[in-house]
């Protein structure tokens, strides 16, 4: 039952991944294109490393900082290519 759930969840998680890949080939902003890409690849990795817990729960610190770091890395990596192509609209 622990493998179905841990494969379950890995496979929700490459599905974000190619969620949010789509979002790129769509005809809105930049800006909009942007967010749905860093929101589902958070998501998708860190179900990935929940996938990853329910399969190998010995190495829980790890892995538990490594969803800690996803949140807070593709957070501020988000704003500040946000940040970065607002003002290159401003300079265009």
């Amino acid at each position: 039952m622990i493998n179905f759930l841990s494969y379950t969840c890995i496979g929700i998680g490459i599905v974000f991944w190619f969620w949010g890949t789509s979002h790129l080939v769509s005809n809105r902003s930049v800006l909009f294109k942007l967010h749905g890409l860093s929101v589902a690849d958070t998501l998708g990795s860190m179900m990935i490393i929940v996938g990853l817990l329910l399969k190998i729960p010995s190495e829980w610190p790890l892995l538990i900082l490594g969803i800690i770091s996803l949140a807070i890395w593709n957070t501020m990596l988000g704003y500040v290519l946000a940040y970065c192509s607002i003002e290159e609209e401003k300079h265009e």
